[in-house]
């Protein structure tokens, strides 16, 4: 018996890295999942991987920068399985990079419509079907870099600094409907959003990450999963409105990482930089 058993999931961002791999574990835990990524030849290799092993999957191309894909996203998912119960507003880029001075307006404003108002559309649109099931879980993903701010990643950090506020403001409106809301704050995990601009790509970022905190490994998608897991089960049914942080000890400290200037899309295109 699953802990997600008769559960509904929609994941954002879960053709790869983060979103993937809580889309596979979700689903090993029972739950039915809308794959949700710009990228579909990979979503629908992740919902190929969850058929593969028993699991129901359904991929929706979405945009996240779009108020109307995100709320067919959610509609696609009652209309499938006849239900909502969980949202993970996972999909992320890096944004706009490089020395404040250097920044453009538009690249500032394009960071905070996917890394913030997607996760305020996700929001919004899950309230109504959650509120007819009785209630739900809402994750979203933030950073540690939206605890303690990171210089060259200006307009990131903001953004995932008010999807922390944005978590907790929700929860306090939306406890009285049982609907739990928290986010999840990565440190240094190794997906193809961190890597596909280093060089020495995901080796040389692997060894980098495992030496920028006390617990001296990186961060592997799967660490993200299992938090994710437990904040959309019955495990976590009296937290809400909490920043989970999980880094390997990452934000206890001061780490220096440096970045390089220009825009960081998804991570399936080649960012417009060279990262040091």
């Amino acid at each position: 018996m699953g802990k997600l058993d008769g559960k509904v999931a929609v994941i954002t961002g879960a053709a790869s890295g983060m979103g993937r791999a809580t889309a596979l574990r979700f689903a090993k835990e029972g739950a039915a999942i809308v794959v949700a990524d710009l990228n579909s030849q990979a979503g629908e290799a992740t919902v190929s991987e969850i058929a593969a092993s028993g699991g129901r999957a359904v991929f929706q191309h979405t945009d996240v920068a779009s108020d109307a894909a995100i709320k067919a996203l959610i509609n696609r998912a009652v209309s499938e399985y006849g239900r909502l119960d969980i949202t993970y507003n996972n999909a992320g880029i890096g944004g706009a990079t490089g020395r404040l001075e250097d920044l453009t307006a538009p690249d500032w404003d394009k960071s905070f419509v996917i890394l913030t108002r997607a996760v305020f559309l996700g929001i919004k649109y899950s309230v109504a079907p959650m509120r007819k099931v009785g209630g739900g879980s809402i994750i979203s993903t933030s950073s540690v870099a939206g605890l303690r701010g990171v210089a060259g990643l200006h307009a990131y950090s903001a953004a995932k600094a008010a999807v922390v506020s944005l978590t907790e403001s929700a929860a306090i409106e939306l406890g009285h409907d049982r609907i739990r809301v928290n986010c999840i704050c990565p440190g240094g995990v190794v997906t193809p959003l961190v890597y596909r601009g280093m060089r020495g790509g995901e080796d040389a970022a692997r060894s980098a990450m495992a030496r920028s905190q006390p617990i001296p490994r990186a961060g592997r998608p799967e660490d993200i999963a299992a938090m994710a897991l437990f904040l959309a089960s019955d495990d976590a049914e009296w937290i809400t409105g909490t920043a989970m942080v999980v880094d390997g000890g990452m934000n206890t400290g001061n780490t220096r990482i440096k970045f390089g200037s220009g825009f960081s899309g998804p991570s399936f295109e080649r960012p417009d930089r060279t990262n040091s």
